[in-house]
């Protein structure tokens, strides 16, 4: 296989993970456990100044989950557009691989820490694909 095709299947990897990210950024607030909704409440009717910026949990978890889905998003992009790496600028561009697998494999460490195996998993291949497009580029001439 050559390194495009390789990236390219990281590149929607990580847009599909972007659309799970997406469904669960927008229904987290309904639930039918009792004790989710009471938590769900008592994050969306408290709210606090932080930085100058009065806001509730909720506001700041929803911010977060939409800067999530931006990254994700920017991931995808730069995996795609990367993909089209030559032997001109296959110096440059496996620079950049290096770097983004890098963060996709602690992105996917942090998703195995702090929410659950099936989202790390799309970062984790896309970041295992990415490391195995890095061999790949080196044979471009």
């Amino acid at each position: 296989m050559k390194a495009k095709l390789i990236l390219r299947i990281a590149s929607v990897i990580m847009f599909l993970h972007l659309l799970g990210h997406m469904v669960g950024a927008t229904t987290w607030k309904t639930n039918p456990d009792a004790t989710v909704q009471e938590t769900i409440k008592g994050m969306t009717e408290h709210s606090f100044v932080f930085m100058g910026a009065k806001q509730t949990l909720a506001g700041h978890h929803e911010g977060y989950g939409y800067a999530g889905a931006l990254a994700l998003l920017f991931f995808s992009i730069i995996l795609w557009i990367i993909s089209n790496a030559d032997a001109q600028t296959k110096s440059i561009s496996s620079k950049i691989v290096l770097v983004l697998s890098t963060i996709l494999l602690l992105w996917g460490i942090d998703e195995l820490i702090y929410f659950f195996p099936f989202a790390a998993a799309f970062s984790l291949i896309s970041s295992v694909l990415g490391f195995y497009s890095l061999t790949l580029l080196k044979k471009l001439q």
